[in-house]
């Protein structure tokens, strides 16, 4: 399978994140350029250029962009996905987050285990959501959705 090398985000016109979404975005791009599969299939009956891929993020007319391009810059993909099959899983995600950030700062570990453990539940939803919306376009694993749907969720913020 083919990987991501570089990510960058358009976060224009966005609000400023707060210091742990800053932090997620962070360690989820550190993660996902870590280890990664990314395979684009061939589209309308023409060969893809092959990876690896460098990528590019960004929310424009209320719809997800990806725009991927090959390691020496030329383009190989672009594709825009609706952000509405997002929001539910999104708002959920950073109820729990907002829940586990105050549970680390007053409950006992065993609160804070089972509070997490509900945020990686809807972090597994949201990975879900994302390879299914990217079906047909790219293919991605398990591991690298659940990273590209934390920079979703930065990109969501203050949506």
């Amino acid at each position: 399978m083919s990987h991501l090398i570089a990510i960058t985000i358009d976060d224009a016109g966005l609000p400023a994140p707060t210091p742990e979404i800053e932090q997620e975005r962070r360690v989820a791009i550190f993660d996902l350029l870590e280890e990664n599969s990314l395979t684009l299939p061939p589209r309308e009956g023409r060969d893809v250029p092959p990876g690896p891929y460098r990528l590019h993020l960004a929310v424009r007319e209320r719809r997800l962009v990806f725009a991927l391009a090959t390691e020496t810059g030329e383009a190989a993909a672009e594709f825009h996905l609706s952000l509405g099959p997002f929001r539910q899983v999104v708002k959920d995600y950073f109820q729990i987050c907002a829940s586990y950030y105050n549970a680390v700062r007053t409950l006992p570990p065993s609160q804070i285990e089972t509070i997490d453990m509900a945020r990686r539940g809807i972090h597994d939803e949201g990975a879900r959501v994302l390879q299914e919306r990217l079906a047909g376009k790219a293919q991605v694993d398990h591991d690298t959705a659940r990273r590209l749907f934390t920079i979703v969720c930065v990109l969501h913020f203050g949506d």
